[in-house]
């Protein structure tokens, strides 16, 4: 009997000290374009500062942004990298600017947890500004995911005739 318990409190100590207990230590990337808060703060409104660098969101409906459908390309308001092409944009519904696709290579996929459960963030591949998340629920003939993008967090080109 002593044996047995002695195997069972071996086993309960192990499996509580498996690696579903320890912590990780997320590392932080660089980016090429990088400023102190100081700085952002110089170079954009409140309302993008809060968005691409407090990681905020606009209130749906409010952005001039969604309803632009002219042939451009929307860019990343704090750094100019150009992130969305607008023959991708679509009219999801829900209030924001929305995207099929990005343009390849310009965005950052992250994870957060700020509503308690998991969600797919994007931020901007060269300043790590928030841009807005990533769902499922897309245009099935196309890509079907839905890029739902902050307004305040890009500026409109469009192109040239």
């Amino acid at each position: 009997m002593k044996h047995l318990i002695l195997v069972c409190l071996g086993v309960l100590t192990i499996s509580c000290t498996s690696n579903a207990q320890k912590k990780t230590v997320k590392k932080e990337k660089r980016y090429a374009v990088s400023k102190t808060d100081a700085e952002w703060k110089e170079v954009l409104t409140s309302e993008q500062y809060y968005i691409l660098r407090q990681a905020g969101t606009e209130r749906p409906f409010s952005s001039s942004l969604n309803k632009i459908y002219a042939s451009g390309v929307f860019h990343c308001a704090a750094c100019n990298t150009p992130l969305y092409e607008s023959k991708y944009k679509f009219d999801s519904g829900t209030g924001w600017p929305s995207f099929d696709r990005a343009i390849e290579g310009s965005i950052d996929k992250d994870v957060d947890y700020k509503l308690g459960y998991a969600r797919s963030e994007l931020r901007c591949g060269t300043c790590g500004g928030h841009l807005g998340h990533v769902f499922n629920d897309g245009p099935k003939e196309t890509t079907g995911m839905r890029h739902c993008i902050n307004g305040d967090a890009m500026t409109f080109l469009p192109n040239k005739k």
